[in-house]
């Protein structure tokens, strides 16, 4: 379980297919203490640490993770949004995430309003039905709240800070993002078509 808050962005090292599997290896912040087995946000996806240096660490992703997500489009060079797992007892300041994508969409749309920014993905009909206005969303692992809804668009507005301490200051229309709708808001969806 997350909280959607990002701890840390980074850099990923390198990629590497074996078969089915894809294992990546990214920049370990420098205090950070991992073990194998420990849980890691990495863009939305929890993703296990499987390897552990001074410098780096390594996960891997099957297949249903890899057609889930946009973990296999990670390239050597790309930043992206870390953030361990929260223990038990602890603040938890954002919504809770759990780090299992529902899906990865395009940015449709980008809007600068001042320093602040407004970003539009269009998830399919299905999800959108998910999507709750002002309720919970996670892109690329980041708690944030939806502003606008207009039939499948749903619209995020994202302060400077937020733009400057997470890879979503970075993104440009075309490139995709892991998507977290709230899960509370997909039991009550579910729920509501039985």
């Amino acid at each position: 379980m997350f909280a959607g808050i990002i701890e840390k962005k980074t850099r990923v090292l390198e990629t590497e297919k074996k078969g089915r599997i894809l294992r990546v290896r990214v920049e370990k912040p420098r205090t950070w203490k991992l073990v194998l087995g420990q849980s890691i946000n990495i863009d939305g996806v929890c993703s296990t640490v499987v390897r552990t240096s001074a410098a780096f660490f390594d996960v891997e992703y099957m297949p249903e993770t890899l057609s889930k997500t946009a973990a296999g489009s990670l390239t050597k060079g790309q930043v992206v949004n870390l953030e361990r797992s929260l223990k038990y007892g602890q603040r938890i300041d954002g919504h809770p995430v759990q780090g299992h994508v529902d899906a990865s969409t395009p940015v449709r749309e980008l809007r600068a309003l001042g320093k602040s920014k407004e970003i539009t993905i269009k998830p399919s009909a299905l999800l959108a039905g998910q999507a709750v206005l002002h309720g919970s969303i996670a892109l690329n692992g980041v708690s944030l709240t939806i502003a606008r809804k207009h039939g499948p668009n749903v619209t995020l507005a994202l302060i400077p800070h937020t733009l400057s301490s997470t890879n979503l200051g970075l993104l440009t229309v075309g490139d995709v993002v892991n998507v977290e709708f709230d899960h509370s808001a997909s039991y009550l969806a579910g729920l509501r078509k039985k």
